[in-house]
């Protein structure tokens, strides 16, 4: 079957750059969103996210005619799933994302349709969702009971792209490709070889759910080295990101650079999926975790002494009359995405314990998000220089790169990315 419709079911992120690329092959594409004024936007031929020259791919393909958006499931040869999976209570995964995302589509599935989960998920999740539209659509069959003379047709295949090159990293990276039977590999590999340059690895579906965690839970441990070593370096009085650049001189050593935390959709969720199936066996997986995640309180205490020292060089203040100014709110550099972000916490905790002023640079956005608007003030980096007392360096935006800690003479400064080190 010849995929001439492809229906993409969450514009977000991942979702919508998949969406632009399949269209500019010339393939009609439905996206699917249930956030109406991103529907709106992308139907005008405007973006509502950020990253480098999506939006005139967006705006060829809806002048074209090949993509539209909407906020209810059409008819499709394929269906692509790329919607949120956070994780509630005690880290366990939330799949209440893809199940909704399966019962939209159920009713216009029809015989010949493949469906393919994108999505980040825990092993089996694939499963699940194939379980879901079966149990909605009875009048159909899938893999999990007639095998390779199923129906409909069900794989996953996870996104491994870099935010910031999203666009370049869909069409060039290798692609794994994990269906429930052969032949749903074999019909995966066939849309995905539209646009894909890099090769279609060919596996089952738990072993690509399992790949895309692996490869977060791999970078997590590393970035989990480096941050513990950044909190030793800090109490035996050693500048880290100088034995760093020392220690990578030795062939077979590679450290990586410490921050504030763990951010994003992927690396600070997706080790989780593993310790939530396995608790007992993701002993070192789980460790990184909470090395990670506790970072983002090290950075406040530092914050803390900052503002006890600088009051203690100051006749006559109080904590009301020191300005503390975070540099970055995004999880990464370069980019407007603050999911996950550790930057964001600890500007959102800092705002709460602090009674001065409170402000935050970010360069890639333009407001604060829903609820945060009174908490801490977003202003530009010349106004926070002029004004901070506090100066916290968060992420090292390009910017923020060229930026001389001379600038920052008379201010205390905590500076998490190493960025005026470097």
């Amino acid at each position: 079957m010849s995929f001439e419709t492809i229906s993409v079911i969450g514009l977000g992120y991942i979702g919508l750059p998949t969406a632009a690329v399949f269209a500019s092959r010339k393939k009609k594409v439905i996206g699917v969103d249930v956030n109406k004024k991103a529907v709106d936007t992308i139907n005008r031929g405007e973006i509502h996210i950020v990253e480098p020259d999506l939006d005139m791919v967006v705006h060829a393909a809806v002048t074209e005619g090949y993509l539209k958006a909407v906020t209810t499931p059409e008819p499709a040869d394929a269906f692509l799933i790329a919607v949120p999976t956070p994780f509630k209570g005690d880290h366990e995964p939330d799949l209440g994302y893809i199940e909704s995302a399966s019962k939209a589509i159920a009713p216009v599935l029809k015989k010949g349709n493949l469906v393919i989960l994108e999505s980040t998920s825990p092993v089996g999740a694939t499963e699940q969702m194939a379980e879901w539209m079966a149990q909605a659509r009875p009048d159909l069959t899938f893999p999990q009971t007639h095998g390779e003379e199923s129906d409909i047709r069900v794989a996953h295949c996870p996104e491994r792209v870099l935010p910031g090159h999203v666009l370049r990293e869909l069409v060039q990276n290798d692609r794994v490709i994990g269906g429930m039977t052969a032949k749903c590999s074999e019909k995966a590999a066939a849309l995905y070889k539209t646009f894909v340059e890099g090769e279609c690895v060919i596996t089952n579906a738990r072993t690509a759910e399992m790949c895309k965690l692996t490869e977060n839970s791999f970078r997590d441990v590393n970035i989990a080295f480096a941050n513990e070593l950044s909190m030793i370096c800090d109490k035996l009085d050693i500048n880290v990101w100088e034995l760093i650049r020392l220690a990578n001189r030795h062939p077979r050593v590679n450290i990586l650079q410490p921050g504030p935390g763990v951010g994003g959709h992927c690396i600070a969720v997706d080790p989780w999926f593993i310790v939530s199936k396995t608790p007992e066996q993701a002993r070192l997986i789980r460790t990184a975790r909470v090395v990670n995640d506790e970072k983002p309180e090290w950075v406040i205490e530092k914050v803390k002494l900052a503002v006890a020292e600088f009051l203690r060089k100051s006749s006559g203040q109080t904590a009301r009359d020191v300005t503390i100014a975070c540099f970055g709110l995004a999880f990464k550099p370069d980019i407007d995405d603050l999911r996950e972000s550790p930057a964001l916490a600890i500007v959102k905790t800092i705002s709460e314990f602090h009674p001065g002023p409170v402000l935050a640079v970010e360069p890639n956005i333009s407001e604060l998000p829903k609820g945060m608007s009174l908490a801490f003030s977003l202003i530009s980096a010349e106004k926070a220089k002029a004004v901070a007392d506090v100066v916290v360096l968060l992420v090292d935006h390009r910017e923020f790169k060229e930026m001389e800690l001379v600038e920052f003479r008379s201010k205390k400064v905590i500076d998490t990315r190493g960025t005026f080190q470097r």
